[in-house]
């Protein structure tokens, strides 16, 4: 059974630190985990390097947005919960008010100069991922072995694009650290604050499942919109692996083909997306206001937005009680040596 602690910080310092991010972090998923590690890391030093890249190698694997997950992970480390929401709220809400607000009409990046802001952002980020990069090599590839397999997991994902590559590039880098890194010194305890019990794991799994398989008949049966929209949100969070641009097919079928939206709003939101901060999850936002059916914009977007996340953040906590019981499984430290320098090569294929 997991073992359930007090958590370290509040709630109120998880929302600040994350709302700060919502605000700032434009680049996409993998920049966000440049950003998560300066400031969580490096600067408030709420867990460790190896905590960090575990933390990141697991939500790779899981479906739904893997840089929310870990921003979720790590409000729940840090303040329980409501830490885990506050985490949430802060890093997803900027950018999916800014989304719903121009599904109303508000073109609010029109002017030259809240593009060049956006632009100078934009850059910025690649400096934080390039910090990322550079820190966590330092720090989880030291010997030939691990930037062996650094160097194998960036060859891995040029040459399989999308997130099938990163997870075969985590999976083939987890099971060469299980044979080159046996020698990898004493284990090091670092150890998540989980304040997740084993029971609270296995009810966010039966509610995962209980959404997935209830929702499509519930839909069937009733012909209410709202339910719909959930059923269909829903279920595009809750098969897409990779998350990000992975989703995008299956909301285009979900909204364009069942003719709840036309193609030109469809693109026309995509394309506003790439230009605001926070996760590109949140298009689901935008999608849900414009969405048909819907008698209220805002109704549709704060369902669509909250369906598309949800099926993601339930398996994380189906999960997380579990997760430092397998490390101390024996192998798992060479495993996870393995897997974490894969994360960096990911990162530098990224870069």
């Amino acid at each position: 059974m997991s073992k359930t602690v007090r958590p370290a910080g509040t709630t109120g310092e998880v929302f600040k630190a994350f709302l700060i991010l919502g605000l700032t972090s434009f680049g996409g998923p993998i920049a966000h985990l440049g950003y998560f590690r300066t400031e969580f890391v490096e600067r408030r030093r709420w867990l460790t390097e190896q905590a960090y890249a575990d933390l990141v190698a697991l939500c790779q694997f899981l479906p739904g947005p893997a840089s929310s997950q870990v921003g979720f992970a790590l409000g729940l480390t840090r303040a329980g919960y409501l830490g885990a929401l506050a985490a949430w709220i802060a890093f997803t809400l900027p950018s999916a008010m800014i989304l719903v607000l121009f599904a109303m009409g508000a073109n609010i990046f029109d002017s030259t100069i809240a593009q060049g802001i956006v632009h100078g952002l934009k850059i910025t980020a690649v400096a934080i991922v390039a910090h990322a990069v550079l820190g966590m090599a330092r720090n989880l590839c030291p010997d030939h072995q691990r930037t062996g397999i650094a160097l194998g997991a960036v060859v891995t994902v040029v040459f399989i694009s999308g997130p099938l590559g990163q997870v075969a590039a985590i999976l083939v880098g987890a099971f060469a650290g299980l044979i080159l890194c046996r020698q990898g010194g004493v284990q090091q305890k670092h150890d998540l604050v989980l304040p997740v019990s084993s029971n609270s794991g296995y009810v966010a799994a039966f509610i995962f499942t209980l959404f997935l398989l209830g929702l499509p008949v519930i839909a069937w049966v009733s012909p209410s919109p709202s339910v719909a929209l959930m059923d269909s949100f829903y279920r595009a969070g809750a098969l897409v692996f990779g998350g990000g641009h992975v989703v995008l097919p299956l909301l285009e079928a979900e909204t364009v083909q069942s003719g709840w939206i036309s193609a030109d709003e469809f693109l026309t939101g995509y394309g506003i997306t790439q230009a605001v901060p926070g996760p590109l999850f949140t298009f689901a936002a935008y999608l849900g206001a414009l969405m048909e059916p819907m008698h209220s914009k805002l109704l549709g977007a704060g369902l669509a937005l909250v369906m598309i996340f949800l099926p993601g953040l339930l398996l994380l906590i189906a999960i997380v009680p579990h997760w430092n019981k397998f490390r101390r499984w024996k192998g798992a430290q060479s495993l996870m040596h393995g897997a974490n320098a894969a994360v960096v090569g990911i990162l530098g294929a990224a870069l």
